[in-house]
């Protein structure tokens, strides 16, 4: 395995831990802490976390959040092909953690919006064999036409392809959404998204969508993972972890997907290199690994 490229979003996560239900015009107790976050910078690291040689294409703003987002990536081994933005403000967002630890999220975009078709270059590709896509970068029209750039660029530099739909709430068009991602070596959708896409939570269904990528991978949290090709369906059982954090889940069970199948692992061994990682996430605060600076 050589390099990855990741092409997605990098910003700052504010965390809010509360326990009661939030009291609408109230007040509420809650244990707040600052993260870097960003899908894309989040399998970023949990892919470096595993040995990989990473590069993360993103857009930043020309501001404190985003040099403390650079510095920080790069110490962590991260190769950081960033555009800068001169008006809009770095990515932040508002994460609420409830006592089961699952959460919700204000998300402003801020200058990943703005992620550019000439943000994704000939040097951000250089060295690599795979490039994995966050579909929050195809989902918004203002950062759409750079999605399909960074496709365009790595099938014609030879590269793999995975991409992430990342938000089902998001999918509201689900055959344009399918129709750019079309060629595209792995699928990674979790249930909601599934749904988005093929109208049911039966990770069979996904067989439908394997005349326009190679194969998928489907995450169902508590229900463990699938994968599904022309050969049929692969299931692993979940990992039993307790929840602190569900942010950043997904992000970790595809840097665990994407190392173990780009080495040539088995399946049942890509499933569950991707379950341990999802796992490991759930566990702690924040949606980055334990060892990011």
């Amino acid at each position: 395995m050589t390099g990855i490229v990741v092409v997605g979003d990098a910003g700052l996560d504010v965390v809010a831990r509360h326990d009661q239900p939030l009291p609408h015009g109230g007040d509420a107790r809650a244990r707040i802490r600052f993260t870097g976050g960003g899908a894309g910078a989040n399998t970023a690291l949990w892919l470096r976390s595993l040995g990989a040689d990473t590069t993360l294409v993103a857009r930043i703003g020309d501001d404190s959040g985003g040099r403390l987002i650079r510095a920080e990536l790069a110490a962590a081994g991260i190769r950081c092909a960033f555009a800068t933005d001169p008006e809009a403000a770095t990515c932040c967002v508002v994460v609420l953690v409830d006592g089961s630890g699952q959460r919700s999220m204000l998300a402003d975009r801020g200058a990943n919006k703005r992620f550019a078709p000439e943000d994704v270059t000939p040097e951000a590709l250089a060295g690599a064999s795979h490039l994995h896509l966050s579909g929050y970068v195809l989902l918004d029209p203002s950062s759409r036409p750079a999605g399909l750039a960074a496709l365009a660029a790595a099938k014609e530099a030879g590269l793999s392809t995975s991409v992430d739909p990342q938000a089902a709430a998001h999918i509201h068009d689900p055959e344009a959404f399918l129709a750019d991602i079309h060629g595209t070596d792995l699928l990674m959708p979790n249930t909601e998204e599934l749904v988005a896409l093929t109208g049911s939570a039966d990770p069979r269904s996904a067989t439908d969508l394997l005349d326009t990528v190679g194969a998928v991978v489907v995450t169902a949290g508590l229900d463990g993972a699938c994968w599904v090709d022309r050969d049929g369906v692969t299931t692993v059982p979940a990992i039993e972890a307790e929840c602190v954090d569900s942010t950043g889940a997904g992000d970790a069970f595809d840097a665990g997907v994407l190392t173990a199948w780009l080495a040539g692992k088995s399946t049942v061994d890509v499933l569950r290199a991707g379950t341990r990682l999802g796992a490991l996430a759930v566990g702690r605060i924040g949606p980055q690994p334990p060892d990011t600076p």
